[in-house]
């Protein structure tokens, strides 16, 4: 008989109330500063992330090796057969790799790792699906075969305050970042389906780039009905006054917003706003 378990990383943005309900354990990013590092979400807050983004912009890095080893041997205590991992995009972060190789050192526990091609909570909602597909008593190659269709559901859409730290980190064009920087160009951000940041669109101002947020969210109420997050970066009356705009827009089965992890708020600086969807078919 299989016994499954599913993890992910902090990357996930799932609430501690929310792991502990489906038993999806998760391992912590690195983040790094030049006298210490603490692991994300454990050890750090995104409220301290932000309070020091001025004096100093620390590095990520992935989950330590003894973290992912601890894991396995864990589930391996507990009896179970197998896992899967649900992990943030390996087009943004080596996490996923690196879990692999560290999985085929206990070939004890078949294990599948699942690269969602995304982050935050549009992670975390995969992470969410495979637990439900495990209490719903589906195997495990079952649970491997519905991730890649389940994804297609969901979306996150994102406008930041500042291009300057995904500039700092690699994580998007500098010249086009200048550019924008110069002009207060404000791109709402995606990930594609290589697991990538890529520019949706444009706008000028950050008035703008909110209407443009909620028309994107509109396109996808009129396919379907849909689970709405707000996301925040350290901008929680913005997230609040998001949630206030949409609200009462018709299709939305559920609202809520919550803020992203620390170790993604390094990368965007404070004062991200972003809309996930979760589209309901049927």
């Amino acid at each position: 008989m299989q016994k499954i378990a599913i993890f992910t990383d902090s990357a996930c943005d799932l609430t501690d109330a929310e792991l502990n309900e489906y038993g999806i354990r998760f391992l912590p990013l690195q983040i790094i500063y030049k006298d210490n590092s603490y692991k994300d979400r454990v050890e750090i807050s995104a409220d301290e992330v932000y309070g020091n983004l001025e004096k100093e912009v620390p590095k990520t890095s992935l989950p330590t090796g003894t973290d992912i080893d601890a894991l396995f041997l864990e589930l391996k205590k507990e009896g179970y057969t197998h896992a899967i991992g649900v992990m943030i995009s390996g087009g943004l972060s080596g996490t996923a790799n690196s879990v692999k190789l560290m999985a085929e050192e206990h070939p004890e526990i078949e294990t599948y790792i699942y690269d969602t091609k995304n982050l935050s909570i549009s992670e975390g909602i995969m992470a969410l699906k495979a637990a439900k597909m495990v209490k719903d008593g589906l195997s495990f190659e079952e649970i491997k075969e519905a991730l890649p269709e389940e994804k297609k559901s969901v979306d996150t859409y994102y406008c930041l305050a500042t291009l300057e730290y995904l500039i700092k980190g690699g994580r998007i064009g500098k010249v086009s970042g200048t550019i924008g920087q110069m002009l207060s160009i404000k791109p709402i951000i995606y990930v594609n389906e290589e697991g990538v940041y890529v520019t949706l669109d444009k706008a000028r101002g950050t008035k703008q780039a909110y209407m443009k947020l909620v028309s994107i969210l509109k396109e996808n109420l009129e396919r379907t009905k849909c689970k709405v997050y707000v996301m925040h970066g350290g901008a929680k009356k913005e997230a609040q006054d998001m949630v206030d705009r949409i609200k009462d827009l018709p299709g939305i089965l559920s609202l809520e917003f919550r803020q992203i992890s620390p170790a993604l708020g390094v990368h965007t600086g404070r004062g991200l706003i972003g809309i996930a969807v979760e589209r309901i078919f049927g």
